[in-house]
């Protein structure tokens, strides 16, 4: 895919704040409190065909990520998809990939939030597979993370926010320095929980199994795949899964808005194949997400 021009530096229109303004106009201050506290929730999520897909999920996710760091929105469900929707129809495109961010202003600078807005943005642009064509389909090569998913109770592990990724750029940046394309990060218990930013599924005996998510989010993606496999009547299994286990598993395959479906080759010193089982979930999301009828 062609290089494009610095996120700052584009052409087109930002939705800031209940209006549209020019791209590169779409500003915040230095001492905006999210920028040094991490106070900051977003989503991802992408359009295919011209239309957001799960788009009211993506939404109502936003709005409870805020609630988890302690600030309300004061957008509902119902504006955040009309905002959404007028910014892809402002980009002219019909697929593309979109961020909703939403953060706590500059107010007031300290630990304390007190007295901070809420502001949200809503931006769209154009971005092709996560993951190199080619690469992907003999399956990506993952590290194993240096950083683990925290426990619960040391973070709102359930809320999509910024500060949230810091171990998983810190685990991405880690992996590509060494010759990988992501990283497999366990939780703090030492579970296989993720990867940086994609849920985690593997098969064996044509059975279908998949971390409980407990310490990182349910992603929506993951719950699309989840339910396909099922219409399909395979068997889907949400447990624990520990790394001495991974050698047993023939497939495995990453989920997420971004990733979408992505084939997994190899993770640490575990091989996996690229299996019918996975082709077929990767095709079922494709037809999915573009409205195509899914052959049975």
């Amino acid at each position: 895919m062609a290089e494009q021009a610095n996120f700052d530096d584009r052409d087109g229109f930002i939705w800031l704040d209940g209006k549209m303004v020019p791209w590169r106009d779409a500003n915040v201050h230095v001492l905006t409190h999210a920028l040094h506290y991490a106070s900051s929730v977003f989503e991802g999520q992408r359009a295919y065909g011209g239309k957001i897909f799960k788009l009211s999920e993506h939404s109502s996710r936003l709005r409870k990520s805020a609630e988890l760091l302690g600030f309300d929105l004061p957008w509902s469900v119902e504006e955040i998809n009309a905002a959404c929707i007028e910014v892809l129809e402002a980009s002219g495109m019909q697929d593309a990939y979109m961020r909703p961010l939403a953060w706590r202003g500059s107010e007031k600078m300290g630990v304390s939030p007190t007295g901070t807005k809420p502001h949200l943005a809503i931006a769209a642009w154009a971005w092709g597979k996560y993951f190199d064509p080619a690469l992907a389909a003999r399956g990506i090569r993952l590290s194993i993370a240096p950083w683990r998913r925290p426990a619960p109770y040391t973070a709102p592990v359930h809320s999509k926010a910024a500060g949230l990724y810091m171990i998983a750029t810190l685990s991405k940046q880690h992996a590509e320095d060494h010759g990988f394309n992501d990283a497999l990060m366990f939780d703090w218990r030492g579970q296989v929980a993720e990867a940086t930013g994609a849920n985690a599924f593997f098969i064996r005996d044509g059975v279908i199994h998949t971390p409980t998510p407990d310490c990182f989010l349910n992603g929506i993606t993951r719950q699309t795949v989840m339910d396909l496999a099922r219409r399909r009547g395979i068997e889907v299994v949400e447990r624990a899964i520990w790394p001495e286990e991974l050698e047993s598993f023939e497939q495995f395959f990453l989920t997420g808005s971004a990733a979408e479906v992505t084939f997994v080759g190899s993770a640490g010193p575990w091989n996996f194949e690229v299996g019918d089982l996975s082709r077929q979930l990767a095709k079922d999301y494709d037809d999915l997400v573009h409205e195509r009828p899914a052959n049975t």
